[in-house]
């Protein structure tokens, strides 16, 4: 039950505030998120590659208050490819935006986030990668869902997320399972109420199960986010039951969590990509990654008691 209270005190300023402070947030933060800016990441990129993982890369950042931020946050995308180039990892490199970051909740937003991510889907395809849209809280995804059907007219390799808590996503993936599509499958880490989103974990479950049985079943390309060693083999079955060869889906898990699992699936031939994400504006990440897995919680609590 504490991962609502979590959410919530990702809102929070004073909780910002009293968590940045803490001497030992930084070491723990360290654990999720490897460097504040590209100079940091370039090498986690290489050394993840090396080790034969894939990854999508994130510049955190969602608290967007005026078209100046958004446009910061393009070009910081914008300087990421650039970095990215050089590296010639093609798609075994992607990209993941929230369109919050883009200015999606400022007043004429839709079109304000459409613009501004339009550039970075462009530079990626030209250095051969693609961009992943993040879902949000309910409340942003039809517009998320829009800028995706727009982005894929030109860029059908575009891909996004669903969240398998919410009543809708069934839905969803049922539209888009068709070829050509990307979809990321997550459980959800947004404080969703209970008329839109299912609140207990065995539902949450029960409905992954069912999407992402849709998704391999359809014709696009299934990426599973989970760390669930049950819902990973059952990923695993669903795809030897649809007939899928081992690159027409591919597993996704974050940076720091069960990085022995990466190495493995990878070992097994799997497509296995490491959400990394990076950047000064760290909290809201954090906290949420705390809020998904109480064993996230207890490495930190156990770490402020310890080395605070």
């Amino acid at each position: 039950m504490l991962g609502p209270v979590i959410l919530a005190a990702s809102r929070s300023d004073r909780m910002r505030r009293l968590i940045s402070a803490a001497p030992v947030t930084k070491q723990v933060v360290d654990r999720f998120i490897p460097g504040e800016d590209v100079d940091d990441i370039v090498p986690v990129v290489r050394e993840l590659a090396d080790h034969g993982l894939e990854l999508t890369m994130d510049v955190v950042g969602e608290d967007i208050t005026n078209p100046a931020q958004a446009a910061a946050a393009r070009d910081a995308y914008l300087e990421l490819v650039d970095r990215l180039k050089p590296l010639e990892l093609g798609t075994r490199a992607e990209m993941s935006v929230k369109l919050s970051m883009f200015g999606q909740a400022l007043e004429g937003g839709h079109e304000l986030a459409l613009s501004n991510v339009r550039p970075v889907v462009e530079a990626a395809a030209e250095i051969g990668t693609t961009v992943t849209l993040d879902a949000e809280d309910h409340t942003t995804l039809d517009s998320m869902f829009a800028i995706h059907d727009e982005l894929r007219k030109d860029f059908p390799q575009t891909g996004c997320v669903i969240q398998a808590y919410l009543f809708r996503t069934e839905a969803d993936a049922r539209r888009l399972a068709g070829s050509g599509s990307r979809v990321r499958l997550v459980k959800g880490a947004y404080k969703e109420p209970a008329s839109v989103a299912y609140q207990d974990k065995h539902e949450i479950d029960r409905a992954y199960v069912r999407i992402l049985r849709t998704l391999m079943e359809g014709e696009g390309y299934p990426m599973i986010g989970s760390h669930d060693p049950r819902l990973i083999a059952i990923g695993q079955e669903l795809a030897h039951q649809a007939g899928r060869k081992l690159d027409e889906y591919e597993f996704q898990m974050l940076y720091g969590i069960r990085t022995d699992e990466h190495l493995r699936l990878a070992a097994e031939g799997h497509r296995m990509r490491v959400y990394t994400a990076y950047g000064t504006d760290w909290y809201g990440y954090f906290m949420r990654r705390l809020a998904e897995k109480p064993a996230n919680l207890r490495f930190f609590a156990r770490s402020m008691l310890t080395k605070g």
